[in-house]
């Protein structure tokens, strides 16, 4: 315990493993805790100033199970190990305690175990810092940086960023542990997004210091200059430096196989804010599932590598037309050559997840089938090398096949030529090496194996020398070798002449086990045979490791090569199944859509027709620039619930994403000009954790638009201030309609039950009112899930509360209201605000005086019927006598503008 203690104390923030022979034990507040997390018994041991000590344990063959549901938990571990073999620690007295410390500390960014990380997802690791902007970190502001690393894949990048971007910048790296600095984690301002990641490390300021930052780094890299890297800012170099301080400190001197960091341009990956990519559900839907994702929907990748390309494709797409137009031109070419596309398909369909098997034979955490996956990738890299290089392919094909082509050559073979067929899980099983590799093992084993035989044969001959037919020789790590036989046979070999050749040993419940001196003698030769063989196994083994990471840059290449080669031939079968075509992307402000598709729903349709009504329907969208003009339109799309307003603006920003990652939409053509930001404001959902109301939340994301969109954006917004009373809402969707048009001038969809915004049609020029089609029959409504020029007149809301199933009675009640309000003038209101109010881009200036009120004695006599009542003593009959008195005095101004056309 005084050992658990002085390392405990060196690792206050992580629970200890504390390896215990096959066990590892957790102590005090650690077990309390681990027991509450893994549903273990907690149990006690011992006791501490005299109270007892909390004790619970797991399985060391299946610790990794267990930190897995740790981590997710939030918990960080360390993982205390015996250092010495128990007979080790004998040598120095009989009560002195084996040696043991920390050799691994496990936190959410840093696992490279399969069993802890999803195959087909990153596994990022982060860090946020900053630094006085201007020279020297003179300035009065901070300039910003994130560096973000996958140890598991060793990609290592980094970029800038500021305050207004970083909420937007973390959603696309999607960090599994972010590490700040205290100083920045301790500000009001950053503590709601912290809030929004899984796990955020603060770290002193020592971590993030830019001047020791540079050598820190040269050092990992073992280089003496960070020149042929590139350029990094500070506020860069001190995130880097932070990332690399903190692998070398939890991997405790063990170095995975980073590439060099790679500085990101700005503005080259289009911005997409964390509501906007919740809401259009990119990689993961709003339940947190893969399934029904646009990912999920367009993944046809066979390798893991691509399928985690792929998600960053995605995550992230492109904003230079060149980028995008040679991702097409890949896709373009397989998806024009079935036969090499399928022929490449099945080769991949074999390779290995490369990346990840290299960087735990870096960290010492292989085993036989890690270097087995190196060699069998690096073969079925230079196959597929030949195969494309023979055909011509575009640039980005033919710099993924050199990759794959490059040297060492002979290392696979090598790999292939000393691994057996059949290997086991970890290196110290052994049994991998195969037969005829090396001389000396092969002699190693000839012994050991002959010796096995000679234990079969010593059995026989006690079998027939005792006559007892049950009697076998067994091995345990405790006993060694021992004969067994059955409780009422073991009185025999108790008596002479048995006596003198068997030992007792052991009983156990319905067996007893003897031991003897020829098998005493056995043992020792063959434990010398095996642990010979299996020194010699781990020798090769670890032979083998050093040569993979001699060419671990080549291995590294060649991962990312295949990745490449996976996603083009997964995008474009894709493309060839669902009936994709190849986007135009350039630098206009374009935005036409031919026949556009949802890519989810439209399979899901597909899987499901009987339930979901038929095939989807697919629809144009034109936000192309009209005539002469210098910003991109905005449709105002009206129509009821359920008639498919917001699949149809879903889709366009979903086609936009695919069109600039380098994907073929789903659609008959499409002509895009490239989009730096996406804003979605789609669904409505609560925050109560942060005290925010529904209408808070769409008024938040709502702010966040009007303020950020650019001339180059695309914003798709339905229902904006549905959540308030009806006045309110329609006056903030009427001011965002105009502030998008006026202000931001960006190309946008913007669904809408406000009928009266139709209007704005008439002065808006760069605005088109859509509807989406319906066809009433027998008093139904049927959705065509057509979208058309014009605009609805109504929403079909209680045909909508009709199929949902509400009461009938209910249903006819909403009908006869409806038709009451619906009696009125409503366009009267609209018209004004339409001839009177200024637009909203001349509201800076200061407003007009408001027109002096012109007496009205109708309006005079209403007023004071009004003033005479009071609504708490009137009876029921009363206040229906006075309800009709105002009726009456308001016919007498029928025709009037003013206040009594308003009651009326």
């Amino acid at each position: 315990m005084a050992q658990y203690i002085e390392i405990k104390t060196a690792n206050p923030d992580s629970l200890l493993f504390y390896r215990m022979g096959d066990f590892y034990e957790l102590f005090f507040a650690d077990a309390e805790a681990a027991s509450r997390t893994l549903g273990i018994v907690l149990t006690k041991r011992g006791k501490h100033q005299g109270a007892d000590i909390p004790m619970c344990g797991v399985p060391v063959e299946r610790a990794e199970e267990y930190l897995h549901k740790l981590i997710a938990a939030g918990h960080r571990v360390a993982v205390c190990e015996q250092l010495e073999d128990p007979a080790e620690a004998r040598k120095r007295g009989s009560k002195s305690v084996v040696r043991r410390d920390v050799t691994r500390l496990v936190t959410p960014g840093t696992l490279t175990e399969d069993s802890l990380l999803d195959a087909r997802r990153e596994n990022v690791l982060a860090s946020l810092a900053r630094a006085k902007s201007g020279e020297d970190g003179a300035g009065d502001g901070y300039a910003y940086a994130l560096a973000f690393c996958d140890i598991s894949t060793g990609t290592f990048r980094v970029s800038e960023t500021d305050p207004a971007r970083l909420a937007a910048d973390l959603a696309r790296i999607e960090p599994a542990e972010l590490l700040v600095p205290d100083a920045i984690y301790d500000e009001p301002a950053f503590r709601e997004l912290w809030r929004t990641l899984p796990a955020v490390t603060p770290l002193p300021k020592e971590s993030f210091d830019g001047a020791t930052a540079e050598r820190r780094i040269a050092g990992f890299f073992q280089v003496a200059t960070l020149d042929a890297f590139g350029a990094f800012s500070r506020p860069e170099l001190a995130a880097a430096g932070a990332i690399v301080a903190y692998v070398e400190r939890t991997q405790l001197g063990n170095r995975p196989p980073l590439a060099p960091p790679v500085r990101e341009s700005g503005g080259a990956a289009m911005v997409i804010d964390p509501a906007t990519r919740a809401n259009l559900e990119i990689l993961r839907t709003t339940s947190g599932e893969r399934a029904g994702s646009l990912l999920a929907a367009v993944d046809r990748t066979v390798t893991s590598a691509g399928a985690r390309l792929l998600a960053r494709r995605l995550a992230e797409p492109l904003t230079a037309p060149a980028a995008i137009a040679g991702r097409l031109d890949s896709v373009e070419h397989l998806a024009d050559r079935p036969a090499l596309r399928d022929a490449l398909r099945e080769r991949l369909a074999g390779a290995p997840d490369l990346a990840r098997a290299l960087a735990r034979i870096a960290l010492n955490r292989s085993g036989p089938r890690d270097l087995a996956a190196i060699g069998r990738g690096l073969m079925e890299g230079a196959a597929i090398a030949a195969m494309i290089a023979a055909e011509g392919a575009p640039e980005e094909l033919m710099e993924a096949a050199r990759d794959l082509a490059a040297p060492p050559p002979a290392l696979p073979a090598t790999l292939l030529a000393a691994l057996a067929d059949e290997l086991p899980p970890y290196r110290r099983d052994g049994g991998f090496v195969r037969a005829g590799f090396d001389a000396d093992l092969d002699a190693t084993r000839a012994l050991r194996d002959e010796s096995r035989r000679v234990v079969a044969a010593l059995e026989r001959r006690y079998v027939e020398e005792s006559g007892i037919r049950t009697l076998k020789i067994r091995h345990n790590a405790v006993l060694g070798y021992f004969v067994e036989v059955s409780a009422q046979h073991a009185d025999k070999l108790r008596e002479p002449p048995f006596a003198s050749v068997f030992v007792h040993r052991q009983t156990m419940a319905g067996a007893v086990r003897f031991s003897s001196v020829e098998l005493g003698e056995l043992e020792a030769k063959i434990a010398s045979a095996g642990e010979r063989a299996l020194a010699l196994e781990q020798t090769i083994f670890d032979r083998l490791a050093s040569e993979v990471l001699a060419g671990a840059d080549h291995v590294r290449a060649c991962a990312a090569a295949l990745a490449v080669i996976d996603v083009a031939s997964g995008l474009a079968r894709l493309a060839v199944e669902e009936n994709h075509v190849r986007p135009e992307v350039d630098d206009g402000l374009d935005f036409s859509i031919l026949g556009g598709r949802h890519p989810v729903v439209e399979q899901a349709l597909r899987r499901d027709p009987l339930a979901s009504g038929g095939p989807f329907i697919a629809n144009d969208c034109d936000l192309s620039p009209p005539a002469r003009a210098k910003a991109g339109r905005i449709w105002l799309v009206t129509g009821p619930n359920m008639a498919g307003k917001s699949t149809f603006l879903r889709q366009n920003a979903l086609i936009a994403i695919l069109a600039q990652a380098g994907c073929f939409v789903p659609a008959a053509s499409a002509r895009i000009g490239i989009v730096d930001r996406l804003f979605s404001r789609v669904g409505a959902a609560d925050d109560l954790a942060r005290g925010r109301s529904t209408f808070m939340v769409e008024m938040v994301e709502t702010a966040a638009i009007l303020n950020q969109a650019t001339r180059r954006s695309l914003v798709i917004l339905d229902e904006i201030g549905r959540g308030t009373a009806t006045f309110d809402g329609l006056s903030i969707a009427w001011a965002s309609l105009e502030h998008l048009h006026e202000t931001n001038a960006c190309r946008g969809l913007f669904a809408t039950h406000f009928h009266e915004l139709t209007a704005l049609a008439q002065r808006l020029k760069r605005l088109v009112n859509a509807t989406v089609k319906v066809k009433e029959w027998d008093g139904e409504v049927i959705f065509l899930h057509e979208v058309v020029p014009g605009a609805a007149d109504r929403s079909y809301g209680i045909q909508v509360a009709k199929l949902a199933g509400l009461p009938a009675a209910v249903v006819e009640r909403a009908r006869a209201v409806l038709t009451e309000l619906e009696s009125a003038d409503r366009a009267a209101p609209t018209q004004r605000i339409l001839d009177d109010l200024p637009l909203f881009a001349s509201l800076n200036r200061a407003p007009p005086a408001a027109p002096a009120a012109s007496a009205d004695p109708v309006a005079e006599a209403v007023k004071a019927a009004l003033t005479g009542i009071d609504p708490d003593e009137l009876t029921p009959r009363e206040a229906l006598e006075a309800l009709y008195r105002l009726k009456g005095l308001a016919k007498g101004g029928e025709g009037r503008a003013g206040p009594c056309h308003l009651l009326t």
